[in-house]
């Protein structure tokens, strides 16, 4: 009878314990990643709306289409690099709970979901315009094949070819309106690039044991915490005349752009008077998250207002 008790109170722990279905998606899915990257699609084509004179109630259906395919390939992209990652993922603290590692889903599975997703996304974007389609597939090769399965292991640069598949989401959604050959989603692209780069190296820095540990090849990991300071401090600076580049959003947008740099580059030029570097390093990453949203956002509401 106590062995039966036993069990019964065991199985309840188990079952309180264990991942829902959701959960487990939610982490396949890299939510947080997804989610920040839907902002800059739909800021470039809100910007491709308004910058062209465009009715944006006429184009909610094109909008919708073009959410869900950036979206869809996106979390595709997202799902393959799990798949592909499963080996450091289980040394990783930070990623064992994804079902790739906790065997939730089968490796299997997990691949033909980000196969099918990628495909999808791909196919929904062709019907918003080709060159929408162009730049989705052009995130998507280079965060699945040349930042996750030849540069992330092997190269510090891992970082920079990383950020090109991030930078292209405002492109993506400016494309579905009108051509990017136009100053405002060059711009967009560079902010987006450069800001990935302290923003990760933060992330590396936080979790320079973890990294070490799967033998991914981190900045920091690699040449020390001291150069990437550095080199987040140095591009950070990089990021000073681009909201100048964008003074046809007006005054106000250009002036709040050049505060958030400001304030940004002090946080980082503190890390070379600060000797608890992950104290600082969650500093930099906290103020990264919230410069992307106040620069995406406020660029929707100046447009929308003035």
């Amino acid at each position: 009878m106590a062995k039966e008790v036993t069990f019964s109170v065991n199985q309840v722990e188990d079952e309180q314990v264990k991942p829902s279905l959701l959960a487990d998606l939610r982490e396949l899915f890299k939510a947080g990643v997804l989610m920040a990257n839907v902002l800059p699609v739909f800021t470039g084509f809100w910007l491709a709306i308004r910058l062209t004179g465009l009715s944006f109630s006429d184009h909610l259906s094109l909008l919708l289409l073009t959410i869900i395919g950036s979206t869809c390939v996106m979390a595709g992209a997202l799902i393959i690099n799990n798949w592909y990652d499963v080996d450091i993922d289980t040394v990783m603290r930070r990623t064992q709970k994804r079902p790739t590692v906790t065997g939730h889903m089968s490796l299997k599975t997990v691949l033909w979901l980000g196969i099918l997703l990628s495909v999808t996304g791909m196919i929904l974007l062709w019907f918003t315009s080709a060159e929408a389609a162009f730049w989705a597939f052009v995130g998507w090769f280079t965060y699945v094949w040349l930042y996750t399965m030849w540069s992330k292991r092997r190269y510090t640069l891992n970082t920079l070819i990383g950020s090109v598949s991030g930078a292209v989401t405002p492109l993506i959604g400016w494309a579905a309106v009108s051509s990017t050959f136009h100053f405002i989603p060059i711009v967009l692209f560079l902010v987006m690039f450069i800001w990935q780069v302290p923003h990760t190296f933060a992330v590396a820095i936080r979790k320079h044991d973890e990294y070490k540990a799967a033998g991914v090849a981190m900045l920091p990991v690699v040449h020390g915490i001291d150069i990437t300071k550095r080199q987040t401090t140095v591009y950070i600076a990089c990021l000073f005349p681009l909201p100048f580049l964008l003074a046809e959003l007006g005054v106000a947008f250009v002036l709040l752009a050049t505060l958030l740099n400001i304030g940004w580059f002090i946080f980082a030029v503190r890390g070379f008077f600060m000797e608890d570097h992950l104290k600082w390093a969650r500093m930099i990453f906290l103020y990264s998250l919230n410069y992307l949203v106040i620069f995406y956002v406020a660029m929707i509401i100046v447009t929308a207002v003035f």
